[in-house]
């Protein structure tokens, strides 16, 4: 009877593993087995082995789309870190006594309820060369004669989308920040303070040791949201990466190359191809801003193998008691 009951408890979890099977695992396992084949989505699938991801080598087009890639994501984390450290300096400074919170928590968080579609619509418009609103105010400023292409110029494309994804996330990054400091009695930031510690160094050596592992949280997932980059610079250019192909991203390739130009296969094995990417760039960050915990747990985990080594050879001779 007792183990019938054990065996009920599985019932109620396997709509759980269900579910996962269906939507997780097939799609992962039905991708894999495309990028190995020629297919256009219709007709009959043929196997073609590893030349698809060979074709990835020789494209230019990937190298292309991950420097734009990595050029929008790195200047968003920056900034997006930036900001929120600044925030956090300011909200959990006690001679600054900003009050408040709740309500610039809410503010801050905001943007990253709207959208996506909605927020690129309305970049698009204020970001306009002729009829945007951000060119008319600066038209205000006696060294600028002309309008910007803040859409149309590369690298203005970039940074502006940066600045976009930035004003999305930097607030979620702030509230995770600020929780991690609000756990940190105030005693310690009094006593820093009358030992005549400045903001920076408070910074340094309490607020930041504090939000460490929220720090590497935020950096890791923004890492791997930076590499799936899509929806803003889809929304906000036509689609192909316009101005010049600045704004193709890996996914918006991927994505045309799938339904646009009806090569699933090729597109299968660049989606495996940006998985795996993305999984060693999160094992190398994770091991490198995680170095000194590591080697701690080597080294002790070497120092207690020698310390039963040596009880063992102590109770061989039998001098342990």
């Amino acid at each position: 009877m007792k183990k019938l009951k054990d065996k009920i408890g599985y019932l109620f979890i396997s709509p759980f593993f269900l579910v996962f099977a269906l939507f997780s695992v097939y799609p992962i396992l039905f991708t894999i087995y495309l990028s190995m084949t020629s297919y256009k989505g219709y007709g009959r699938k043929t196997f073609i082995g590893a030349d698809n991801f060979k074709l990835i080598f020789k494209d230019p087009n990937v190298v292309d789309a991950f420097i734009n890639t990595l050029k929008i994501w790195g200047v968003n984390i920056f900034f997006q870190i930036f900001l929120a450290l600044l925030l956090v300096m300011i909200f959990s400074d006690i001679q600054y006594k900003v009050r408040g919170l709740k309500f610039f928590r809410v503010v801050f968080y905001l943007p990253n309820l709207i959208a996506a579609a909605t927020i690129a619509l309305i970049f698009m418009k204020l970001l306009d060369k002729d009829y945007g609103v951000v060119n008319q105010v600066l038209f205000g400023i006696e060294w600028i004669d002309k309008p910007i292409g803040w859409l149309t110029k590369p690298i203005l494309a970039q940074m502006s989308v940066s600045g976009i994804q930035t004003w999305m996330w930097f607030g979620n990054s702030f509230i995770l920040f600020m929780a991690s400091v609000q756990a940190v009695s105030k005693e310690i930031f009094e006593a820093a303070r009358i030992d005549g510690a400045g903001r920076l160094q408070i910074l340094r050596h309490i607020t930041i040791p504090s939000i460490k592992p929220i720090l590497m949280y935020v950096m890791v997932t923004g890492l791997i949201g930076g590499l799936q980059l899509f929806d803003i610079p889809f929304l906000i250019t036509d689609g192909k990466g316009f101005p010049a192909g600045s704004l193709n991203t890996m996914i918006v390739y991927i994505y045309n190359m799938a339904f646009v130009y009806k090569n699933y296969g090729y597109a299968s094995a660049l989606s495996f191809a940006l998985f795996l990417l993305i999984l060693a760039f999160t094992v190398v960050f994770t091991l490198a801003t995680n170095r000194v915990e590591i080697k701690e747990f080597f080294t002790t985990r070497k120092e207690n193998k020698a310390r039963r080594k040596a009880v063992a050879a102590l109770k061989g001779s039998g001098k342990y008691e």
